[in-house]
């Protein structure tokens, strides 16, 4: 077998057949920029997968992985633990919501989703509530890719190779109306009653039997949703009403990517639990985590069983080099001021994102925080492909972007300036022009 045979690695999410046949490798990266194989400069427009929010190899980061590394490879924290990962927790309690204060590590947004919806169920069961057992997602969700995930998720293709996925799961309308709120920026004037549909859900199978309802604040994978206004306080309110629990997940929205350290802050709207991952560590070493309420936190503690509250874990829970890439992160977006910059940058990118509109192919485009999507009309019989064509051809001309069936979505790095910001939307009005 020679050495670079491409055949060995599945590809995750990648037409594997194409890539093979054209590969796009990226040997090194720093700052804004990915470097090609062929020693070609490549401006990194999704912050990789919406995770290198301070930008590729921070040398604050960079330090305190090489120090974790040289100091403490590994540490159990089953029944043992490791100062970081408790200092860690008490800085972001620092800078969450003021009554979710408490952070149960993993190793990946997919994880971190499916230990909310597990400690949901046990929640519910230890306080006397065992018949809350149901679970609400949203239509057009994702949630990652484990079994818990894309049952509460609801894009189809993530969905309809697997089976029946979890049972006692239901789903509530998404809140995507192109007619009534076209080209938008920020939240969205039209359909905040959506958030009602959860009525039909307590109408259907009876609040007694639903534990939680998990949502991302604004749909990101799909293709960059921005909530209604007003569409997730109502929600909020309508969980306390039936006694039903508000998971946000905010993989990606947490860590600035709206100018906030979490959506939560940013919409004013405090649930129950938060899924985090992606931004925790600028994506330097894989982590996620679970935010949690004081009341559910504490309830397991007072309520549980046996010496053990919760029979859940994962091996590499607060990995010590994970941890220490999280704190370097906090470090780097605290002290380069990033989140700030974020939410200067909102309406910079929102405008170079917008006058695209009306260029060939484009019938809609979004924009909240320092994020927008623009949608492609698809061909015939051929949903997607536009939008490969031009994740292509933008990578020749040294962009990278990111693509949800025909929708390119942008999501740089926080550290990101305004030169950057028009280079990508000049490039991609270029390929827009030239792609069929």
């Amino acid at each position: 077998m020679k050495p670079n045979n491409l055949e060995n690695f599945w590809m995750p999410f990648t037409s594997n057949r194409d890539f093979k046949q054209d590969p796009r490798m990226i040997v090194s990266a720093e700052g804004m920029y990915y470097t090609s194989n062929e020693g070609k400069k490549i401006m990194d427009a999704t912050a990789g997968l919406w995770c290198v929010n301070a930008g590729h190899k921070h040398p604050k980061i960079v330090e305190a992985v090489t120090k974790a590394v040289q100091t403490l490879d590994y540490a159990p924290n089953f029944h043992f633990g490791h100062p970081e990962v408790f200092e860690l927790s008490n800085r972001l309690a620092m800078q969450f919501p003021k009554n979710i204060n408490h952070f149960f590590f993993t190793n990946s947004g997919s994880e971190a989703v499916d230990s909310a919806l597990k400690i949901a169920l046990a929640y519910q069961r230890t306080r006397g509530k065992a018949t809350k057992t149901r679970l609400i997602g949203r239509e057009r969700g994702y949630h990652g890719v484990g079994f818990g995930g894309i049952s509460v998720g609801g894009m189809t293709k993530n969905r309809m190779y697997f089976g029946s996925l979890l049972t006692g799961v239901d789903h509530i309308r998404h809140t995507h109306d192109p007619v009534k709120n076209p080209y938008s920026r920020g939240e969205v004037e039209h359909g905040c009653e959506l958030a009602d549909d959860l009525e039909r859900m307590v109408a259907l199978h009876d609040a007694s039997t639903i534990a939680a309802v998990i949502v991302e604040p604004f749909a990101g994978s799909t293709g960059v949703l921005p909530p209604p206004k007003g569409y997730l306080k109502r929600l909020r309110a309508l969980c306390d009403k039936h006694d039903i629990l508000l998971i946000f997940d905010e993989v990606i929205t947490a860590f600035g990517r709206l100018g906030t350290m979490t959506a939560a802050e940013y919409f004013e709207v405090e649930p129950d639990m938060i899924t985090i991952a992606k931004g925790l560590t600028s994506g330097v070493v894989p982590m996620g985590g679970v935010a949690v309420k004081d009341d559910i936190y504490q309830s397991m503690m007072d309520n549980a069983d046996g010496p053990i509250e919760l029979f859940h874990g994962y091996t590499y829970t607060g990995h010590p080099l994970a941890t220490a890439a999280a704190l370097g992160a906090l470090d780097a977006y605290e002290d380069d001021e990033m989140f700030k910059n974020a939410a200067d940058l909102t309406e910079y990118i929102a405008d170079a994102a917008h006058a695209l509109k009306g260029e060939k192919h484009v019938t809609d485009i979004r924009s909240i925080g320092l994020v927008a999507a623009i949608e492609l009309d698809s061909r015939d019989g051929a949903a997607g492909a536009r939008a490969y064509d031009v994740l292509k051809a933008s990578w020749d001309k040294g962009l990278m972007v990111r693509i949800s069936g025909d929708i390119l979505a942008f999501s740089p790095p926080l550290m990101v300036n305004k030169a950057e910001i028009d280079q990508m939307f000049e490039i991609t009005a270029e390929v827009l022009r030239a792609v069929d």
